[in-house]
């Protein structure tokens, strides 16, 4: 299975949120595609919505099969509460914390950056989208990268301060990663309980 690159509207209709940041289609039309969606009215089972949040949160953080896999079987060899782990862990994907810091517009820029190695973990290209930050990294754009448009564009007017555990200092164009986050500090909507409940059967 190939990354999915297809409308992002269907896919936040899909689950009925604007997983991808904000969309005008999700707006005027707040049921799922299809030809039926506005009339849909089956009940969905309990693995159904099971499966569902799991693929809420894999399109969410652009992560496929195998990856949420190994991640979430990393997180139940870690110490704490399985669910919170895991989001956590796909929290720490460097793509994601380039998203977090405002250096890309969303994940998929954001991952986008990291392969055409415009960033740098502690100093050092990193292009790895699934690297995983650890608490005192420092994560900044390469210094040929600082002048380009869409990073530049990104930055302009965000708010670092919306996540404690990220701090940024604009004059290196870089942030520290402080900690991970706690589930708390997560804005995503995602029900882990029930991904640690389908990956248990």
């Amino acid at each position: 299975m190939a990354r999915y690159t297809g409308p992002k509207s269907k896919i936040a209709r899909k689950f009925g949120e604007a997983i991808y940041g904000e969309d005008k289609v999700l707006a005027k039309k707040n049921y799922p595609p299809g030809q039926h969606g506005a009339n849909r009215r089956k009940k969905t089972s309990e693995y159904g919505i099971q499966l569902r949040e799991k693929q809420k949160a894999k399109y969410t953080y652009g992560v496929l099969e195998r990856q949420f896999r190994n991640l979430f079987e990393k997180a139940a060899r870690t110490k704490g509460i399985t669910g919170e782990v895991l989001l956590q862990l796909l929290e720490s994907r460097l793509d994601n914390v380039v998203f977090r810091l405002g250096i890309a517009p969303s994940r998929p820029a954001a991952r986008q950056l990291v392969l055409h190695k415009h960033i740098t973990v502690n100093g050092k290209v990193v292009n790895i989208a699934s690297y995983q930050v650890k608490p005192g990294d420092v994560v900044g754009v390469r210094e040929k990268a600082k002048s380009l448009e869409v990073i530049a564009d990104a930055l302009a007017g965000f708010n670092h301060s919306k996540y404690p555990w990220i701090e940024w200092d604009e004059s290196a164009k870089a942030g520290r990663f402080l900690h991970v986050p706690t589930r708390e500090d997560i804005p995503e909507t995602i029900k882990e309980q029930l991904i640690v409940e389908l990956y248990s059967k």
